[in-house]
């Protein structure tokens, strides 16, 4: 069974959906949702993902533990497989990522796999930052991203404020 929900987070409703009750996607930002045969409305499908974002939010959660499917090519999912062991608080350049998939010269094919990640936040593609330090594009929205990361402790400055230096770390 296909079902879909929005969630409600400090940052705007987030689009969720599942098959067979596995998350296959999670949108901060979304212009409609699923409709046609199989889709079903179902909040109390994602009880348990909204309690563990509830956590992430207020932050006590670090870590989430739902079953999640993200359909892509193979070099995709090997990307989000990487995203997925960058540690909470922490940051990768898009540059370190490919380097860690052992791809290192495959920076800008990691950043559209990376901008392709149907399940954001869970699958944590907002702790890729530029080579600079820099925040870049994010489906989300970078002043989403700026917020995820400051959530988890990385607090960002504009680079005049900081002489050059675009984040400032905890």
């Amino acid at each position: 069974m296909k079902r879909f929900a929005e969630i409600p987070s400090p940052l705007g409703p987030i689009l969720v959906t599942s098959e067979e009750a596995v998350l296959t996607r999670l949108y901060l930002k979304y212009d409609r949702v699923p409709t046609g045969d199989g889709w079903t409305e179902d909040a109390s499908a994602f009880r348990e993902l909204a309690a563990q974002l509830d956590g992430y939010w207020t932050g006590g959660r670090t870590t989430f533990d739902v079953p999640i499917r993200a359909e892509g090519t193979v070099f995709q999912k090997r990307v989000w497989a990487a995203l997925s062991e960058i540690p909470y608080g922490t940051t990768v350049s898009y540059g370190e990522l490919a380097t860690a998939i052992g791809k290192p010269r495959a920076v800008r094919a990691v950043g559209r796999a990376n901008a392709w990640n149907p399940i954001s936040i869970i699958v944590p593609c907002h702790r890729v930052i530029g080579r600079d330090g820099s925040l870049t594009g994010y489906g989300g929205g970078i002043d989403n991203k700026r917020r995820l990361l400051e959530l988890e402790g990385i607090h960002f400055v504009p680079a005049t404020e900081a002489e050059g230096a675009p984040f400032v770390s905890p």
